[in-house]
């Protein structure tokens, strides 16, 4: 599995309940533009209607040996899942606090594939107290890495 982009801000705005793998489907010079590595996930979400999943403002850049082929960079793009996948995270979404953000684009076997996560947000006050453990725990290995 190649990662190509990993969406680093959501886990730091939301909890990650769980994910799913998700296909997407995209035009021949956007999958070249993902195998150079120019996307960004970091305003990017999920949201289901009639029934399908879409996936909203990751920014793929236009190829740039791809001229008249290439489509616009922030289009709505469809994801695709199984409809029983689609149903059941469209109810958990309909539940309240709860949302899908892509967590990562990566390539399995030759495929481009989105890893979405079910999340809820974090407030301020959860944000602190989670850099603050990370700090925490970073000054301990350092005490154990100098004995």
């Amino acid at each position: 599995m190649k990662v190509a982009a990993q969406n680093r801000k959501a886990h730091h705005d939301y909890y990650v309940e769980d994910s799913f793998e998700a296909g997407i489907e995209l035009a021949g010079t956007e999958v070249k533009s993902i195998r150079a590595g120019t996307l960004n996930l970091k305003d990017a979400y999920c949201s289901v209607k009639d029934g399908q999943i879409f996936l909203i403002g990751m920014h793929i850049s236009p190829y740039e040996k791809g001229n008249i082929f290439n489509k616009d960079p922030v289009r709505v793009r469809r994801l695709l899942m199984h409809k029983r996948e689609i149903r059941k995270l469209h109810a958990l979404v309909k539940q309240d606090g709860y949302t899908l953000v892509p967590l990562s684009v990566y390539f399995k076997n030759a495929r481009v594939k989105v890893q979405v996560g079910l999340c809820r947000g974090k407030k301020n006050y959860d944000k602190r107290d989670a850099a603050a453990q990370r700090d925490a725990k970073r000054l301990v290995e350092r005490a154990m890495k100098s004995r």
